[in-house]
């Protein structure tokens, strides 16, 4: 089966940048075609990834997501998708701009595994498609980085 390279974009806001983080998250062991159907639930559900509001959902937040059907109802993606927009919220504080973390890394496969160690439900693949949807420079070609 073929996969579709998702669409890049220029974030203007650090809830872009969560956005397709949780996209690649979702995608994770899923048809692309099902997360890109469901997608408008996500900006709707998850508040457009507003990373201030996620991180602050609460256990009670997280029951309700996991029963909406706008959504893929996956509780561990669910819980990943809040505790993300709280690292990445406090990466955004430490380095004054989530770019700037990015740019902080002296090469892609330092960045990748940072972000694979630092995020929840990101593995090596989800990290490059995180990176190279939010338009930072990533190989041409990958491979098993195990």
């Amino acid at each position: 089966m073929a996969m579709i390279a998702p669409m890049q974009i220029q974030p203007k806001r650090l809830g872009d940048y969560l956005e397709v983080m949780t996209k690649a998250v979702f995608q994770s062991g899923m048809s692309w075609k099902v997360v890109d159907v469901k997608w408008p639930g996500f900006r709707e559900v998850f508040g457009d990834f507003d990373p201030e509001r996620l991180s602050d959902l609460s256990p009670d937040d997280v029951d309700r997501l996991a029963q909406d059907p706008r959504i893929i109802r996956n509780r561990r993606k669910i819980e990943a998708t809040i505790q993300n927009a709280a690292t990445m919220l406090a990466l955004d504080r430490e380095f004054q701009g989530f770019k700037n973390y990015l740019k902080s890394q002296s090469d892609f496969d330092t960045l990748s595994r940072d972000l694979v160690r630092r995020f929840k439900f990101l593995g090596t693949t989800g990290a490059y498609i995180f990176l190279w949807g939010v338009g930072e420079p990533v190989p041409e070609h990958t491979h098993d980085r195990r």
